[in-house]
């Protein structure tokens, strides 16, 4: 797999500990008028430091960020540990809907509301993530052609993720989409371990 997915280092580690499933998105400026897609149902997770900032984060996320700030490679380095699938997602107009993710996540309520209304629409996507991790994680240099306010990036290195282990198990992931959909007072189509092309039904 060549195909990576830009997220802050923060929330990688997160998803890696299976303290979180989803994913909030608005699109960074590089992805043009049509803001975010959903362009690729499986790839890696490219952790950045970049607009990253502890305050943004709640105080669990914190506190893991002091924890992974002790062991994070150099500046020009990358170190890719996990892959993910989507195995849902919705873009949600309504910043009620956003906020009563709280708790699912580890962004501050400040920061949701800030990118919910930034841009031409007021909206955001979440992403519903089933998460693994490689058996043979790798350090990469980051190129400049990873560089730029964009989501989705190819790696110059085709990494093996055939093999790699799910952090939660099924019936972990299945009482999380649980708490999901309740979250969001409705039934996630599509959402199971097994299919990565479904979408959270409206």
């Amino acid at each position: 797999m060549q195909i990576a997915f830009k997220e802050w280092a923060v929330i990688v580690e997160s998803l890696g500990r299976g303290d979180q499933i989803l994913i909030l998105r608005k699109g960074g400026i590089a992805e043009g008028r049509g803001g975010f897609q959903v362009e690729h149902p499986q790839f890696l997770l490219f952790p950045t430091g970049f607009h990253q900032q502890r305050g943004q984060v709640t105080p669990a996320g914190q506190k893991l960020f002091d924890e992974l700030s002790a062991r994070l490679p150099a500046a020009n380095r990358v170190f890719i540990e996990f892959t993910a699938e989507i195995v849902g997602w919705r873009k949600l107009d309504s910043l009620a809907d956003a906020l009563r993710l709280e708790g699912l996540h580890c962004w501050r309520e400040e920061v949701i509301r800030e990118r919910f209304d930034w841009g031409r629409e007021s909206a955001i996507s979440v992403l519903v993530l089933r998460v693994a991790r490689l058996t043979s994680p790798v350090e990469l240099p980051i190129l400049p052609e990873y560089g730029g306010c964009r989501s989705w990036i190819e790696l110059e290195t085709d990494l093996p993720v055939e093999s790699a282990v799910p952090v939660l198990s099924d019936e972990e992931f299945s009482a999380r989409i649980e708490v999901l959909e309740s979250a969001l007072g409705g039934s996630l189509s599509g959402c199971n371990p097994g299919n990565a092309r479904g979408a959270i039904s409206n």
